[in-house]
């Protein structure tokens, strides 16, 4: 895939980039595993706004994804690489030897046609998944379990991926996308490779439009807004707020540290990312 940028007829077109979509014999996704995907724009179970500036968006299908690769010791042949436009990344289609097919995330450099496999001994090729226990300090891995059975959960988004640095008895420790090095269980399963569509990071939106398209809505600065509305609001003039960053409802943000460090996660945590 590569970049593609466009003669600037209009302000919009002068800075906007699109990634050249994977192109496939059959664009269609596979409709067996789709499901409905409903937009909640960011209301809570009793419609209450939880999360702002959400909403609207062109409608999509929910893609199954296959984040456990649980399907021990069976082949599985790369149908077609496809979009998937409920993350960065690109997805992969997986006909196994028994007629199963199943989605997962497709790494880079993972072609159709391809055989790949998850196992507890495996070649070191992108796309097979293995206990992070059988893979070999210095490898790159993405789509990492933190829990054993429960699927991945780390370095699952556009071009990223954790580096295995070490063991200590149990663990293996892992330097995660963040700068983060963190101990992460022999049985927990990673997949081989760096995630695909790296130059995700290269995109400019060009326009506001297309945000919405998105479902991305606008967002207002504190400092602009009435003291009504806002903590950081009103004053003469331009106002740079005089305090520091918070809600709407003066909890601060910004930088507020919010883990829980009485959570057992902290523990398995070497050095942070900052």
């Amino acid at each position: 895939m590569a970049v593609k940028k466009f003669k600037p007829t209009t302000p919009t077109q002068r800075y906007k980039t699109v990634i050249k979509t994977v192109k496939s014999a059959a664009n269609e996704p596979c409709k067996s595993l789709l499901a409905p995907y409903k937009e909640k724009a960011g209301r809570n179970n009793i419609g209450q706004i939880t999360v702002r500036r959400r909403g609207g968006g062109h409608k999509r299908r929910y893609r199954i994804i296959d984040f456990k690769r649980n399907k021990f010791n069976i082949p599985a042949k790369v149908e077609k690489i496809e979009y998937d436009p409920n993350r960065t990344a690109n997805i992969a289609l997986l006909c196994y030897a028994d007629g199963e097919r199943r989605y997962i995330l497709a790494p880079d450099k993972l072609v159709e046609g391809q055989i790949v496999i998850a196992s507890e001994k495996i070649e070191m090729e992108a796309g097979n998944a293995a206990p992070i226990a059988s893979i070999p300090i210095g490898t790159n891995i993405h789509n990492i379990e933190l829990n054993a059975g429960k699927g991945g959960q780390l370095a699952r988004s556009a071009g990223v991926y954790g580096t295995i640095s070490g063991r200590d008895e149990n663990y293996t420790v892992v330097k995660m996308p963040s700068g983060e090095v963190r101990k992460v269980h022999n049985k927990c399963m990673a997949t081989v490779g760096i995630v695909s569509n790296h130059e995700h990071e290269l995109l400019k939106i060009g326009k506001a439009g297309r945000n919405r398209w998105l479902g991305k809505r606008p967002k207002v600065r504190g400092v602009a807004m009435n003291p009504v509305d806002h903590p950081l609001g009103g004053g003469e003039g331009k106002s740079s707020g005089g305090r520091h960053p918070v809600t709407p409802w003066g909890k601060p943000t910004k930088g507020k540290k919010t883990r829980n460090r009485k959570k057992p996660s902290e523990k398995f945590i070497m050095k942070k990312r900052k």
